[in-house]
Order: structure tokens, then sequence, then C-alpha cells
């Protein structure tokens, strides 16, 4: 019997499942959350009996001697295996924070080997191990909302980075975290609080999604309160590429030759201070003759 497909076109499920939410403190990344279909948060801020939605505390559970005797990747785990092979109505799991989580995986890889941090484990197995740890989380509650069309939201705090005198809002994940979270979701939404009004902005996306193909009615509801949730991308002509190219090497250029002439500044500055430094006499003992 063929595995292969039919050779023909088919009408495209386009409901998002998995997202990245970040923000500040206080800016409603929470309340966001907690407006999606019957959720499970899973908090790592050890407040879960202060907030109203099903929740879980999410730690590296220790005995009397600060030892680890349950790991968080283990409840973790024992967590998605049990929305993946029972009967019950929890429609999405929120990870609050995403952050918190990878701080945990890598408290229990330095504990486990007795180190003072993964670094210190030779052959950078220490990284290759929190970056296999860090995957395969991802990738569970990835094949999670696959097979049980379970919405996974990814929350995370806020850092501004300021560029050009223009703020720029991130997620406070590190980078190399975030290309793998953000690799396996639909939607990141940042939401932020101004004065009084909360706001919620698409900052990048899987795909341009119509809100006509969104199978789900209650997620197509909550991506209408996000600014550009379906606005679709600009095409750029090839003019247009060819210029923002030519932008981006000369202020690339630019850059290299600042930097090249502040390192050259700093070499003149060091052998400046050497010369300055007086000079200490070179004691000599005397030639005593030989016998």
């Amino acid at each position: 019997m063929s595995v292969l497909p039919k050779n023909e076109r088919k009408v495209a499920k386009e409901t998002p499942r998995n997202f990245v939410i970040f923000g500040g403190t206080m800016h409603g990344k929470t309340y966001f959350a907690d407006e999606f279909p019957n959720p499970l948060n899973l908090n790592t801020d050890g407040n879960a009996e202060m907030i109203e939605t099903p929740s879980l505390n999410i730690a590296n559970k220790r005995n009397a001697k600060g030892e680890i005797v349950k790991s968080a990747s283990e409840y973790l785990s024992e967590i998605i295996l049990e929305l993946e092979t029972t009967d019950h109505t929890f429609e999405t799991v929120v990870i609050d924070v995403i952050d918190d989580v990878i701080t945990m995986f890598e408290q229990e890889i330095i504990e486990e080997h007795g180190v003072k941090s993964v670094g210190d484990i030779s052959w950078g197995k220490g990284h290759q191990m929190l970056e296999m740890m860090v995957r395969v989380f991802v990738m569970r509650l990835k094949e999670l909302s696959m097979k049980k069309q379970i919405n996974v939201l990814y929350l995370s705090r806020l850092t501004i980075v300021e560029e050009n005198d223009v703020e720029q809002y991130l997620p406070s994940l590190k980078l190399k975290w975030l290309n793998i979270v953000n690799g396996n979701s639909d939607y990141t939404i940042l939401c932020r609080k101004i004065g009084k009004k909360y706001i919620r902005k698409v900052e990048s996306k899987r795909k341009n999604y119509t809100r006509d193909k969104v199978e789900d009615e209650r997620i197509a509801k909550l991506l209408d309160t996000v600014i550009g949730a379906y606005e679709k991308s600009k095409k750029t002509s090839t003019d247009e590429a060819k210029k923002i190219v030519e932008e981006q090497e000369k202020q690339q250029e630019a850059e290299r030759r600042m930097k090249q002439k502040e390192r050259e500044q700093e070499l003149k500055e060091t052998a400046s201070s050497n010369e300055e430094k007086p000079k200490k006499p070179v004691s000599r003992r005397p030639i005593q003759p030989r016998v």
C-alpha cells in the first residue's frame, strides 16, 4: 500500500497553535494567555495558588539537604505525557515563563555533574546537554499541539535594547533559545501597557494568516485583538531589496572602520602608557673571578 498522498491540492488548515508572548511585568501577557480556551498554567514564579487559572508550580524539588530529588524536566515530562495520553478538558498549555524553565534545566545539569556552570563540563558537553533538553521539551510540546490540537504558549519577560536612539522591545529569552522556540511557533506577540491602555502587537509570524481560514473561531477572535495579526507581509521589489542591502553593507563597513580606529587608539594609548612608566634599573651582580 502506498504511503504517498494524492497528488492534488487541498484546503490548508491554518489555525495557529503555538505562540511566543512577551512583555514587561504587569503588561498583560498572563492575562492574554488566560483568555485562550481552557488553559493550564505551568508557573515558575511559585504563585500558582494566587491565580484563578488551573495551574501547577514548576520547580526543581529538593530535600532537606537542598539536593534535587525530582527535577523540573522530569515533572514537565510527566505533565506532557498525561496531556498526551489521558482524557482531560485542557485545550491550552501556558509555559509561564520559558526563561525560568531553561534556567531550571541548567541547574539540573550543573548539580548532577558537580560543577559551577555548564561550561565547566569538558568538551562542551554541558552546553550540548542543555541544548538537547530545550529542543526535546519544545518538540514534545509541538507534537502535543499537533496530535491533540492543544495551544502552546511560551511566555517570556521583556528586555529593551537601544539602537540609534530608538528603543527596541525583545523577549528576555537568550537569542539561542529564542531561535529554537520561535522556530516552532506560529506567532510572536508583544504585550505592552501604555498609560492605562494595553496593546498586543505581532512582532513576527510564520506565514500570512487569513481570518477566514482559521478554523477555531475562539483563536480567530483572540487574534482580532492583536495588531497586525492578519496583515499581509509587504513584498519588496528587486530595486528596493538592492538598496536595503547596500545600506546594510555601508553601515557594516562604517562599523568595521570605527572598531578598527578604536583598536588602533587603544594600542597607541597602551604604548604611550608603557613609555611613560619609569624603567627600573637593572641590578647586576659583580662577576666573581674564578678561583
